[in-house]
């Protein structure tokens, strides 16, 4: 954990989030500010900074981010259609210094985004 890293915390069950989706290594949780009718955020419990340095360090917990994502998908009835979105840098939108995976999905999404 890191000092003062919201993600941290709430992988640690400092502060309260809504849970939908626990394993030893991931979190997916409810986005606080949802963009879409499904949006739900995947995010390491060890605390990586951003996607490069997550891949550089452990590929298998790219792999197990991805594959609850995916599972959280199903759980939450989107998997005919929804988008895994991982922002890298203030340049990319990460808003938040901890790797995470956004799932959002209920609604029709156009290309290119934003």
């Amino acid at each position: 954990m890191t000092d003062s890293c919201l993600f941290c915390e709430i992988a640690a069950g400092s502060i309260p989030a809504s849970i939908v989706r626990r394993s030893d290594r991931v979190v997916v949780f409810r986005d606080v500010a949802p963009q879409a009718p499904v949006h739900v955020l995947a995010i390491p419990v060890e605390h990586y900074a951003n996607l490069a340095q997550l891949s550089a360090a452990d590929p298998a917990l790219v792999s197990a981010l991805i594959e609850e994502a995916t599972a959280a998908a199903v759980d939450e009835g989107i998997s005919d259609g929804y988008r895994v979105v991982v922002n890298a840098g203030w340049q990319g939108g990460q808003t938040v210094d901890h790797v995470h995976a956004h799932v959002l999905g209920g609604r029709q999404f156009n290309w290119p985004p934003g």
